[in-house]
């Protein structure tokens, strides 16, 4: 689609002249890929602000880019930032802008030691604020993503039992998002068992599974790019009066997250709609972190939703709401969606469509 790619290009172009820089070097691969089409472990663009931009890869994906960006000059190098400078030094740029969030101070030391080099400027995240609102081509692939994610955990359910570690469930999840047509997994599978489920990004160990314990499965699929998030806690056997307890706590939060995810609003606020529930409860100190985060060629990029963070939502930006309550020894719960905020429609969309209601396996 290249047409896409030159429009967002377009509008970058358009951050990049407001900056007062003559041309932008973007390196962040999901950047990259956002602004040429060509997914690569080894790519740049330099992106002057009033002409055609160019697309530098190495050799193993040039064939790649002629057949996906043909609209792009493309320059076939391995060394790809250097050559973009170098380019750009031939061209007249006197001020380059780079991605500071991603360059490192080694690879910025050698491009602004290159003979001639441009005046290396900070781009800020130009980009990243073109990529929170997404078309709806992007929205159809965050689709698909979440419904692979939801059939994969659907598949797996039944495995869950007792003596089964966290690490085969985890693998069988991957498994089935594959088999299910995911490209790949948006992330590690989390999988915590028992008083791990107390621990938010626990990595799925040889811990066998109990009659008793919550388990809290996070995952998601990959598609074109685009990554799904997901969360469910589900009860193996009889599950006890606490753990119904925070069960129930955590959904009504989730569900007065999920209401207050419209156009206009604070994502402050957002997470306070949450939090409140929470805190009111007497769990505040157990849900420590923040209420969710947007979703799309990267599965956390803007805007961070919390109770320490400023922005306002707008129409089609995808995110999160995912609060979670974690006891130390004894488990925790957290429920997660993938929404997408829609103007007009008075509610958001919701992708992950699998049950909040707590099943007892």
């Amino acid at each position: 689609m290249p047409e896409i790619h030159a429009a967002r290009r377009a509008l970058a172009q358009q951050g990049i002249a407001a900056l007062g820089a003559d041309a932008a070097l973007i390196t962040s691969p999901p950047n990259v890929r956002y602004l040429s089409g060509l997914a690569s472990s080894n790519a740049a663009v330099l992106l002057p602000a009033r002409h055609p931009g160019v697309l530098a890869t190495d050799s193993r994906y040039a064939e790649a880019a002629r057949r996906d960006c043909a609209d792009l000059e493309l320059v076939t190098e391995r060394m790809v930032e250097p050559a973009l400078v170098a380019l750009a030094a031939e061209a007249g740029v006197t001020t380059l802008a780079f991605e500071a969030q991603e360059m490192t101070v080694e690879r910025h030391g050698v491009l602004q030691a290159l003979a001639g080099a441009p005046r290396l400027v900070p781009l800020g995240r130009v980009v990243e604020d073109l990529r929170m609102v997404k078309d709806e081509a992007e929205i159809a692939l965050l689709r698909r993503a979440c419904e692979i994610t939801c059939a994969a955990l659907g598949d797996v359910l039944g495995e869950l039992r007792p003596g089964r570690t966290e690490r085969e469930i985890a693998v069988a999840v991957e498994r089935a998002m594959i088999d299910r047509g995911a490209d790949g997994v948006a992330f590690e599978t989390i999988v915590a068992s028992g008083p791990n489920g107390a621990i938010p990004h626990h990595a799925p160990g040889a811990r066998r599974m109990e009659a008793g314990d919550l388990v809290t499965i996070d995952l998601g699929a990959q598609v074109g790019g685009y990554h799904a998030d997901m969360t469910r806690t589900v009860a193996l056997g009889q599950a006890a009066d606490w753990q119904r307890e925070i069960y129930e706590l955590v959904a009504t939060a989730q569900a007065a997250g999920v209401a207050a995810a419209k156009v206009g609003a604070d994502v402050g606020d957002l997470d306070a709609a949450a939090r409140g529930i929470i805190e009111a409860a007497g769990y505040g100190g157990y849900f420590q972190h923040g209420l969710g985060h947007g979703v799309g060629l990267e599965v956390h990029e803007a805007p961070i939703i919390g109770y320490d963070r400023t922005g306002t939502l707008v129409d089609r930006v995808p995110v999160t709401v995912e609060p979670g309550v974690y006891l130390p020894g004894r488990g925790g719960v957290r429920i997660e969606d993938t929404l997408v905020v829609r103007a007009g429609a008075g509610a958001a969309e919701i992708l992950t469509m699998t049950t909040k209601e707590l099943l007892v396996l």
